[in-house]
């Protein structure tokens, strides 16, 4: 069992086991030994849901990559492609069943997270359709990443919905909304079976928060602060893990060079399994340091304890501490290192002087004019998502930029980087990342101000809840209509909280979230009185370069 998903309000291991269940009666339908096929954006997240283990039981004794050409060689009666549904990767299908020239094997499907028509007519064009014996979809919606988060891993959601008018995300979203609504009423007969049928119950989710990503342009274009969001921002969180330079991670023993460091990256786990990660990945970076010392002073005091232990049953109970103790010690090492890699960045000059520009357009200094930091990067040909981050952040700070501000940017950019980045500045465009100027009224000033979304002390917590309605008008200032509906639970079935039991509010980004905004919701929930718990869920867990990413267009690596 996946510890980290039970130690929340709501058992989202729940969610994974229904997912595992589902995965094994298909593996169970292709009888005989089996060789899996990946898309390789799926391997990702089906790790979260199932390791190896768990398919070897079902006689998978092969796993490859998804290539064109030539399928490896591999001595099993199936072969199981899974993937999404996309024309691009039907034809690599085609070309593998093609090149198979056994004739004793069985070819089978599975598409992630539903089945498509006209990927299913590529393959007939192809002239390969018949050779599938089975041809399935597997529901991979909501996935569980720690005991308050949960990500469908949907890559292109934002952009689908903002630049394709694709709303297929949203109904991916509404399924898996469904299917968390089915698991909470299972949770909900169960605990009415354990308690009596006559028993009064209490809902798993009190309230259900929608929140499109449109809604707030900013938070994902600034740079995270906190522990885990400073993680995300320099490496790269992929399905809760991080590969990091190995140099840190080095055991050097005394008197021996550096010639034998390791070369591979440390891929490492990042979720509330590990105490200490749970402990500080939402703090301000600033006070991540104090934070490591207080612990390390913890462990090493622990440790000193085996010599007080005089007795047999002193040792045998320092005996039994010493697996936790040791796995403690392991884990501050890890974060000790860490912390100095994303030390080394945040202490240098280039770091400290983006994030400048962005505190000068957060509190509203010189945002209508060309910004001489972002002409000197671009002069020096710096890193094209840095620069549009920033150029966006100035645009969605200001309303829009004026038209000289608007054609200044766009000509140093394709001129500096190259005419194909006209598609990525026109995606930009249309979903109002990049804008021009066509009104005066900036409604960002009124919004900051009255909502206090600028802290001048990292430290400073606003604590105070005015209530919903002093803070009405301001929402209606945000982007996009609001609707607020009630669900009603069977007579009879409804039970008033007793003082200091908590609601449960399901937190859904549309469009990606990031772990700043994460660690923001936590902290709520971890007010003492605020009577509230949150659970996270998004289509995507993004950082601003993935985001940026996400929305560009690479004309050199489409096909023509």
């Amino acid at each position: 069992m996946a510890s980290h998903l039970t130690n929340g309000r709501v058992n989202l291991n729940i969610l994974r086991e229904a997912a595992r269940k589902e995965l094994r009666e298909f593996l169970d339908k292709c009888a005989g030994s089996k060789a899996i096929v990946w898309d390789e954006y799926l391997t990702g997240p089906f790790g979260l849901i199932a390791q190896y283990s768990l398919l070897k039981e079902h006689e998978v004794e092969k796993m490859f990559t998804l290539k064109g050409g030539r399928l490896p060689p591999a001595d099993v009666k199936n072969i199981i492609f899974f993937v999404r549904p996309r024309l691009e990767l039907m034809d690599i299908i085609a070309e593998n069943v093609f090149s198979d020239k056994t004739n004793t094997r069985e070819f089978h499907i599975l598409f992630v997270p539903r089945r498509s028509m006209l990927c299913e007519q590529r393959l007939k064009e192809q002239g390969v359709l018949g050779s599938f014996t089975n041809i399935e979809e597997y529901t991979l919606d909501l996935i569980p990443y720690d005991g308050d988060l949960l990500s469908m891993e949907s890559e292109g959601a934002f952009r689908e919905c903002y630049l394709e008018n694709d709303q297929t995300s949203l109904y991916h979203t509404a399924k898996g909304l469904m299917t968390l609504q089915h698991v909470a009423n299972m949770m909900l007969r169960m605990k009415r079976e354990f308690a009596g049928s006559q028993n009064q119950i209490l809902p798993v989710f009190d309230a259900l928060l929608l929140l499109d990503r449109n809604v707030d342009l900013l938070t994902p274009l600034a740079t995270q602060l906190t522990y885990e969001g400073l993680i995300d921002e320099i490496y790269g969180i992929t399905n809760g893990y991080v590969k990091l330079p190995p140099e840190k991670f080095a055991q050097k023993k005394q008197g021996e060079g550096s010639k034998d460091l390791p070369t591979e990256p440390k891929k490492l786990q990042l979720n509330s399994a590990e105490e200490l990660y749970a402990e500080i990945r939402d703090k301000n970076f600033n006070a991540v340091g104090a934070a490591l010392s207080k612990k390390a002073k913890i462990i090493s005091a622990a440790f000193e304890e085996r010599h007080n232990a005089k007795t047999v049953g002193e040792i045998k109970h320092f005996v039994a501490q010493l697996p936790h103790m040791q796995a403690a010690r392991s884990s501050l090492a890890n974060h000790t290192s860490i912390a100095e890699l994303v030390q080394d960045i945040t202490t240098s000059e280039a770091f400290f002087d983006n994030l400048t520009v962005e505190q000068e357009f957060m509190t509203g200094v010189d945002t209508d004019k060309v910004n001489t930091y972002i002409e000197d990067c671009i002069a020096q040909k710096d890193d094209l998502i840095k620069i549009l981050r920033l150029v966006c952040m100035q645009s969605v700070f200001n309303n829009g930029l004026k038209q000289k501000v608007f054609d200044f940017y766009k000509r140093e950019i394709l001129q500096t980087y190259g005419y194909e980045h006209m598609l990525t500045l026109n995606n930009l465009e249309k979903t109002g990342l990049l804008k021009l100027q066509t009104s005066s009224r900036n409604n960002y000033p009124t919004i900051r101000k009255t909502l206090k979304l600028w802290m001048e002390d990292a430290n400073e917590q606003v604590l105070a809840r005015p209530g919903w309605r002093s803070i009405e008008e301001v929402l209606k200032m945000l982007p996009g209509p609001h609707f607020e509906e009630r669900q009603q639970l069977p007579a009879g079935l409804h039970k008033k909280r007793q003082q200091g039991e908590n609601r449960t509010t399901l937190v859904f980004f549309l469009g990606g979230v990031t772990y700043a905004e994460i660690a923001a919701l936590r902290f709520l929930s971890q007010m003492e009185d605020s009577g509230m718990e949150y659970i996270v869920a998004t289509t995507k867990l993004i950082n601003g370069n993935s985001w940026i990413k996400s929305l560009m267009d690479h004309p050199e690596a489409q096909s023509p």
